[in-house]
């Protein structure tokens, strides 16, 4: 069978990583989310906890640096001051999600996988949203002692939190459309409808790419 490797991004909320885990369920190839932390502290060397601290995340100090902007690839040596800086956590982070995608089929949530793998020809990028009071009321599911008004303000920080993650390491917008290959509304499709459309798409991705 061919290598299948899917980026997902998603808004919070609005079940991406549900359809992330019963899509590679579905394919029977695995998916990566917060075990990226792990291989990076495990091939660096650099504690996890550390990797887990700037996980999707950016500093005041860091937003407010134009000089470190744009990832370029480079991983600094342990002998450097700024070893455990977030660049360089994210810099062995991106190691790791290009050779996973060099090295096995797989579906990587977040952390701007669609970006770094962007010049690849063999990625399907997709990107999972919703409209505000449909994943209003799919937090409120799952978080019962949360108001109404703590859940807006969730979703808004986490979304603000992302967007500003991916611009400060991609230099591009987090919801523009032209990153990815397919957009999908998660209250419109369902999760198990975005699978189902997640699959019908592979084959003929698949084609393409022969």
């Amino acid at each position: 069978m061919r290598r299948i490797v899917i980026t997902i991004a998603r808004e919070t909320g609005s079940g991406g990583h549900n359809i992330t885990r019963k899509l590679s369920e579905r394919i029977g190839i695995p998916y990566y989310d917060r075990d990226l932390l792990r291989k990076a502290s495990e091939v660096s060397g650099i504690h996890e906890g550390l990797f887990g601290a700037a996980d999707e995340r950016i500093g005041f100090r860091e937003m407010i640096s134009a000089a470190e902007k744009v990832y370029t690839g480079e991983i600094l040596p342990p002998d450097s001051d700024d070893y455990i800086s977030t660049r360089n956590l994210f810099s062995f982070q991106a190691k790791i999600i290009k050779e996973l995608a060099e090295e096995e089929s797989c579906i990587i949530l977040g952390r701007c996988a669609n970006y770094l793998l962007r010049d690849r020809d063999d990625i399907l990028r997709v990107f999972i949203h919703a409209p505000l009071e449909a994943r209003r009321e799919r937090i409120a599911e799952y978080s019962l002692s949360w108001s109404e008004r703590e859940i807006l303000r969730h979703i808004r920080t986490e979304d603000k939190r992302r967007a500003a993650y991916y611009h400060y390491y991609t230099g591009e917008e987090w919801r523009d459309a032209s990153a990815y290959d397919l957009c999908l509304d998660s209250e419109r499709l369902g999760e198990d409808g975005c699978v189902e459309r997640i699959l019908s798409i592979l084959p003929f991705y698949s084609r393409e790419q022969e």
